[in-house]
């Protein structure tokens, strides 16, 4: 299936890593120049020259901190204004309610909620003047599956899907789509090294970490390959008429009420 992206521009956040490269790859393998976005110069130059010697098309890295709001209109200075905007960076951590406290919240929110919302902001708006461009937000499953143990992702990951879909009610009148991808457990680098870690501590094996995952369908978290071809047909023609969306990538997981360990 010809997705029609080659030729087009992309622009992804949280870019050097996890999701974010694996979205990344998948547009330009499909012949989209891509712009990369993370906080890291080091692992943006390193990802950008295998990603431009594996697929030949354009790649440029953008070092910016976007919990700062400043640093938005320095990349759509820098960056221009692509046809596909794919935000996706930011982690927000663990911990309960009386155990995040609100300077730790703020920084978190900062990044995925508020770098989101500017992102969209800024980039919505100059899409509205050129007549058309698509937004995808990368959000989290934490939004639907709620847990007091994950506080301030599951209250942020709803608000962000809230946004998309209150933007999204009216975006293709100004040639617009916007739409969130939320994906349960993925099995990118951070999560294995995490269930690695656990599994040491309490087995004294890294080996068994996929045993904490035995709950989910399959017995396993998604591959990033999974989800970031979802991201990347949804950012394609093939889905024009996806707007206003919430797009879940979870093997069913939200609909189960069972634990995630």
């Amino acid at each position: 299936m010809d997705l029609k992206l080659s030729g087009k521009t992309a622009l992804i956040t949280g870019a050097s890593k996890g999701i974010g490269a694996g979205v990344a790859r998948g547009l330009a393998e499909e012949g989209c120049n891509v712009h990369l976005v993370a906080r890291t110069a080091a692992d943006l130059e390193a990802f950008a020259k295998t990603l431009r010697a594996d697929t030949g098309v354009e790649v440029t890295p953008h070092a910016f901190d976007l919990s700062d709001g400043a640093n938005v209109d320095k990349l759509i200075n820098s960056a221009g204004v692509p046809n596909i905007l794919i935000n996706n960076a930011g982690a927000i951590p663990a911990g309960d309610l009386l155990t995040i406290g609100e300077a730790r919240w703020r920084e978190a929110w900062d990044l995925k909620v508020f770098g989101y919302i500017n992102m969209c902001r800024a980039f919505y708006g100059a899409m509205k003047d050129r007549g058309h461009g698509t937004i995808i937000n990368v959000t989290g499953l934490a939004a639907d599956r709620t847990d007091s143990g994950y506080v301030a992702g599951t209250a942020g990951n709803a608000s962000l899907n809230a946004f998309t879909k209150a933007v999204g009610g009216r975006s293709l009148n100004d040639g617009v789509r916007i739409m969130s991808v939320s994906p349960g457990p993925v099995a990118t680098e951070r999560l294995v090294n995490l269930m690695k870690t656990k599994a040491e501590a309490e087995h004294g094996d890294p080996e068994r970490w996929q045993s904490y995952l035995a709950n989910l369908p399959l017995g396993r978290a998604a591959s990033v390959q999974e989800v970031a071809d979802v991201v990347v047909f949804m950012a394609s023609e093939r889905a024009n008429y996806v707007n206003g969306s919430v797009v879940n990538v979870d093997g069913g997981h939200g609909a189960n009420q069972g634990s995630f360990t």
